[in-house]
């Protein structure tokens, strides 16, 4: 897995997202490959934006019981699993805006680095480490390339 605080990490990433093209098909699953990039971006979305509401009480205590294992830790997602509703993108969008906006927030949190995020609050899993955070991001867009073939 790469580590997106690493440059050779954010580097490979980036590599790996300019060898998708619009008309990249998936292996599995039913997104398109510009609905995938923007399905990316949620993740970086969430930890840098205010679009989305904080977890609280029961669903947030669920959350971390039964799901933050599975996105922080190091087991590979299995194809076609459930993703959460945020994360679900309707009709078609602009590849090549989402395509930028994917590149720039790993440029944005490989600059940031790591110890910016140590201890930073997830909206769903409360406070994560270092490791928990380039896991989430690293495994999520792995999963999505490898799906596109990249």
């Amino acid at each position: 897995m790469q580590n997106i605080f690493e440059a050779k990490g954010a580097e490979t990433l980036i590599k790996r997202i300019n060898a998708l093209t619009p008309e990249s098909k998936a292996q599995w699953g039913k997104m398109s490959v510009d609905q995938m990039l923007a399905h990316c971006n949620v993740a970086f979305d969430m930890a840098y934006t205010d679009k989305y509401p904080k977890a609280g009480g029961f669903k947030k205590i669920m959350l971390k019981l039964f799901v933050k294992n599975a996105v922080v830790g190091p087991k590979p997602y299995p194809k076609n699993g459930r993703t959460a509703p945020e994360f679900i993108i309707e009709g078609s969008r602009d590849f090549d805006k989402e395509k930028q906006i994917l590149i720039d927030y790993i440029n944005k949190t490989n600059e940031l680095g790591a110890a910016t995020f140590e201890g930073k609050e997830n909206i769903n899993f409360g406070a994560l480490s270092t490791q928990e955070w380039n896991t989430m991001f690293s495994k999520h867009m792995d999963h999505h390339f490898t799906q596109f073939g990249v």
